[in-house]
């Protein structure tokens, strides 16, 4: 391929500007790229600054990338517009087969030759996605986790017509641009962080459809207990540590029997009005009284406490970092 280094990108494009694009925005910004982004939404602007404006402090007491400044944020009348000087380009449209179809086949035709071009998609692969792109060795998937401008993980594949250099370039970029990247080896439905959450999903569903617990029990269960392990140490270490001195071993010879008890139900529930109400009236009794703007807030204060902790942000934002971004802020610099 033909294309700018990855380290060497300074202009991004990000084509779709809801919760998923515009987090993105917020994190290249908070980078020190200039990004341009597009959405055929009418409000569209609007709704992205007041994100990228909310994302902002959080984003400042990490620490931001020398340079980095709302100002840097372009909003572009058209598709080609947004992508004409990109050197690489995120889209996060709906999840809509069709839809993605369409886009990335537009998007292949408007990017400049060589440029790579991310999907955000949370599901579908790209091989079903890159049917009608005419240089479809260039599309690849990234998909983030939200809100994007916090956690950071990506998870980087590509589809059958992808190019293996497309993904390699992918997956150096993001780990540039401050993400933690997996680099899958094949295509796997889901992928494999929101395969993991969709099975405790489900699970959680079941439990709310039978009355056998209230969604802040279920989430409570998480806070408190087993999530507290995870944001430093995945399950399957977590597992390992339950077999003491024997480790994993120890572990499947003495629980591997429970896992043909009746404990888990895979299949989804049928979603009809009682659990959609019962799901829906818990979390806002979760919620009590908090909206989201304040649920948006604590949530991204505990990431940046998390990350924190277990060592993955400095203590303290970098004041140079800080004093840099606030200059651009005012223009001065």
């Amino acid at each position: 391929m033909t294309t700018t280094p990855p380290e060497e990108v300074r202009r991004v494009a990000c084509v779709g500007a809801g919760v998923i694009g515009g987090g993105w925005v917020a994190h290249f910004l908070a980078r020190g790229y200039d990004v341009t982004a597009w959405d055929p939404a009418p409000e569209a602007e609007q709704q992205l600054r007041r994100l990228v404006d909310a994302a902002w402090p959080a984003l400042t007491r990490i620490g931001l990338a020398e340079g980095a400044s709302r100002e840097r944020l372009t909003v572009a009348a058209t598709l080609a517009e947004a992508v004409a000087d990109a050197q690489f380009v995120q889209e996060s449209a709906p999840e809509k087969l069709e839809l993605k179809r369409d886009l990335l086949t537009r998007l292949d035709a408007a990017a400049p030759a060589g440029v790579v071009i991310a999907s955000s998609t949370s599901g579908y692969p790209m091989t079903d996605m890159q049917t009608g792109a005419a240089t479809p060795g260039r599309l690849v998937v990234g998909h983030p986790f939200n809100p994007p401008y916090l956690i950071p993980l990506v998870e980087v594949v590509g589809g059958e017509r992808t190019d293996a250099d497309a993904v390699a370039w992918a997956s150096r970029f993001y780990e540039i641009a401050g993400k933690s990247v997996i680099t899958m080896k094949s295509e796997v439905p889901g992928f494999i962080a929101n395969r993991l959450q969709e099975a405790l999903w489900r699970e959680a569903l079941h439990m709310v459809a039978n009355g056998e617990a209230t969604v802040r029990e279920i989430d409570a269960s998480i806070t408190e207990g087993p999530g507290l392990r995870w944001a430093f140490m995945g399950p399957m270490l977590t597992f390992a540590l339950a077999g003491g001195e024997g480790g994993m071993a120890h572990m499947l010879d003495h629980f591997g029997p429970s896992l043909k008890s009746p404990w888990t139900r895979l299949e989804a529930p049928e979603l009809d009005k009682k659990l959609y109400d019962a799901v829906v009236g818990g979390c806002e009794e979760a919620a009590d009284g908090r909206t989201i703007a304040d649920l948006v807030a604590e949530r991204d204060q505990g990431v940046i406490d998390v990350l924190r902790a277990t060592g993955r942000l400095p203590r303290q934002a970098p004041a140079a970092a800080t004093t840099n971004a606030n200059a651009n802020e005012r223009g001065t610099e």
